[in-house]
């Protein structure tokens, strides 16, 4: 059985857009560690239409000799799309139809690895087939952008890890509880 895990840089307010304009000062040896060990072992990458545009915006052109980019290049991607048709970033399909039925016969035998992405997460964790969602709580309020969860559903979570890095994020590490 396979397992879909996620990780999304977020603020205490709950805001996960654009972290590239707030999270940095907060980027060190201990998150890159954090990051790099999320990524580890997957067999591709779930990403929502509005990720995977920004990713194959930048990916492809990258520095060459950083290994980041060789892994997000290579990496078997998987994008969750309504309107995506022909994705030209290599190694990319797009999944649509029945959704929530081609997620799971790609989690049966799979590790899917996710980054960004927020209203798919969302999705997944409110269909049952999140697995794990690695939050990297930023110490600041943002005070305005798309949160993880602003529409009033609720789903109930297990905190199964925290780790505390010296910046003062946290690493809390959820999985669906059982209801």
């Amino acid at each position: 059985m396979g397992i879909i895990k996620s990780g999304l840089f977020i603020s205490l307010d709950g805001v996960v857009e654009s972290p590239d304009s707030w999270h940095f000062p907060y980027f060190n040896d201990e998150m890159g560690a954090a990051v790099g060990a999320m990524m580890a072992g997957n067999d591709a990458l779930l990403i929502g239409r509005k990720t995977y545009e920004e990713f194959a915006s930048y990916w492809p052109t990258a520095d060459p000799d950083d290994p980041t980019t060789a892994q997000m290049n290579g990496t078997r991607k998987y994008v969750v799309s309504t309107t995506l048709t022909d994705p030209t970033w290599e190694n990319s399909t797009v999944v649509s139809g029945d959704v929530k039925t081609e997620i799971a016969k790609l989690k049966q035998d799979q590790q899917l690895g996710m980054t960004g992405s927020g209203t798919l997460v969302r999705w997944l964790l409110e269909q049952g087939l999140l697995d794990e969602l690695h939050l990297l709580v930023h110490p600041l309020v943002v005070g305005r952008g798309k949160k993880l969860f602003d529409d009033g559903t609720q789903v109930p979570l297990q905190l199964l890890s925290s780790t505390t890095f010296s910046t003062g994020v946290l690493h809390l590490v959820y999985a669906r509880a059982a209801e």
